[in-house]
């Protein structure tokens, strides 16, 4: 399955520009704005699971404070946003793996994804993939995560996805993670379709029960 994901998200970014894809985002609004919500250290580890050509870690380095590291199954997704930030990814950790047999090699503050976890429509990815973000982020961390909402799309890029309203995506993640905020945003794709995310912000209490 790692294969052939990788291989159906490295033709979308192979045969697309950055900014022809239905997730584009000029500017990550909603997902700086939860940031700012947040009692981070001085210097947050922050990775960015999927980040893909997310222009996310483009505004984390310009604010400063925020070491990166961006996760993604696609290299050429990475590949977009390395060219896009030229000397400035030298300082970015870029990770190419699969989220759901990903293991850190280090813990952090803040786990970002914006629509990954609603592409893991079986129970075994979805374990793994929460395997993986309790090995990744430290007690009191704090996790950020946006899927399609319950009346958003059944299918992007061509795969089906799961859908979520807040009670249903904090059962998903399980214990040891407590429910701090969240909010819906309806996402304008650069043809002009809307897209309703639900957006949630957990805090990392304990280990998964």
């Amino acid at each position: 399955m790692t294969g052939e994901r990788a291989q159906h998200w490295d033709a979308v970014y192979g045969s697309k520009a950055e900014d022809a894809v239905s997730w584009f985002q000029q500017s990550a609004d909603t997902s700086l704005e939860l940031l700012d919500e947040l009692p981070l250290p001085s210097l947050t580890r922050l990775v960015d699971v999927g980040g893909g050509a997310s222009r996310l870690v483009d505004a984390l380095l310009d604010r400063g404070g925020f070491e990166v590291t961006v996760l993604d199954v696609a290299a050429e997704g990475l590949s977009h946003a390395q060219k896009r930030l030229g000397e400035g990814a030298s300082v970015v950790d870029w990770v190419v793996a699969d989220v759901t047999r990903w293991r850190p090699r280090k813990q952090y503050d803040v786990w970002h994804d914006r629509a990954v976890f609603h592409f893991l429509v079986a129970e075994e990815d979805r374990r793994h993939y929460v395997s993986a973000l309790h090995a990744a982020v430290r007690e009191g961390g704090y996790v950020v995560v946006a899927t399609f909402a319950v009346d958003g799309p059944q299918q992007c890029s061509g795969l089906p996805v799961a859908r979520y309203d807040p009670s249903s995506l904090a059962e998903a993640f399980g214990s040891g993670l407590e429910p701090v905020a969240s909010r819906r945003q309806v996402h304008r794709t650069p043809w002009g379709g809307d897209q309703p995310f639900t957006w949630l912000l957990l805090r990392r209490t304990s280990a998964a029960g």
